[in-house]
């Protein structure tokens, strides 16, 4: 008998799952972002109990591949791998961190360095089938440079420090309509600031063209490239691939800096999603 698998790709902002019946895949469907380092076991559960629909709740899983940022830690993949477990009784659960997820899904069973452009970002070099080396991601606070929550912090830099010209001043008002008090608000008194700032990558993405923001896009991704990506040996001499939004939407950028860089560029995904269950099928 064809087992059930059911896979996740997890990340700060939505979760993406997919199930899949012997060699056959279903449609994806996603629920809000997982967190452990910000959830509880029992709000993870509450979570995946609301969001799904009763018919996949009710499905019978012979296996789960949970792929979820702060699953590197064994104490956050105990909390996720226990949720889950209450969920889904009598699947086999393996929790695991999402890099791993987005080497499997871009380098497959191929040497490569695999990158994260997201909400988040994270690096590292795999060898087909483990995680060789990895740049330390230093989350949000700390790091995350070329990110989502990275370049969308530049944007808030820029219109609350009055450093955008008149026009790009005038349009992120009409778009955002916001307020400083409130931009600080969200920043500082309520919980994941990283989302909420990532949101603002859609200016980025809405005014292309504008030298302003063709730097804030450049140098943020540049940040990523000489922190991180010149501190693999093997980005000279293995493909470098990349997924998440913030590499799909600017992959025009990310082309020129592995030129400018002299590394490979291999595949840019949106979502791990389609390698992961290509991977998995196999």
């Amino acid at each position: 008998m064809s087992k059930t698998i059911l896979l996740a790709d997890s990340g700060a902002t939505k979760t993406e799952w997919k199930f899949i019946r012997g060699k056959k895949e279903l449609p994806s469907f996603k629920t809000a972002g997982i967190s452990p380092y910000h959830m509880s076991g029992a709000v993870i559960e509450n979570l995946i109990r609301k969001e799904f629909s009763k018919k996949n709740l009710e499905a019978a899983v012979d296996l789960i591949y949970y792929y979820g940022t702060g699953c590197k830690t064994a104490k956050n993949a105990k909390i996720v791998h226990k949720a889950l477990s209450h969920v889904f009784p009598h699947a086999k659960i393996h929790v695991t961190h999402d890099l791993m997820g987005a080497a499997i899904a871009l380098c497959g069973n191929e040497h490569g360095v695999a990158c994260i452009l997201g909400t988040g970002s994270n690096s590292c070099s795999f060898n087909g089938k483990r995680i060789i080396k990895n740049s330390p991601g230093l989350g949000y606070v700390l790091g995350d440079e070329g990110s989502g929550f990275y370049l969308g912090k530049k944007v808030i830099q820029h219109y609350l420090y009055g450093t955008f010209d008149d026009m790009l001043m005038h349009l992120f008002e009409v778009q955002f309509k916001t307020t400083k008090d409130e931009i600080l608000a969200r920043v500082y008194k309520e919980t994941f600031a990283n989302r909420y700032l990532a949101g603002f990558c859609r200016f980025l993405s809405a005014n292309r063209g504008h030298y302003m923001i063709e730097n804030i896009i450049e140098d943020g991704l540049r940040d990523f490239f000489e922190i991180h990506l010149k501190s693999y040996p093997q980005a000279k001499t293995e493909p470098v691939h990349f997924v998440g939004s913030i590499a799909y939407h600017f992959k025009d950028k990310i082309w020129e800096l592995c030129n400018s860089y002299g590394f490979q560029l291999g595949r840019i995904l949106k979502a791990p999603m389609k390698g992961l269950a290509k991977y998995h099928i196999n």
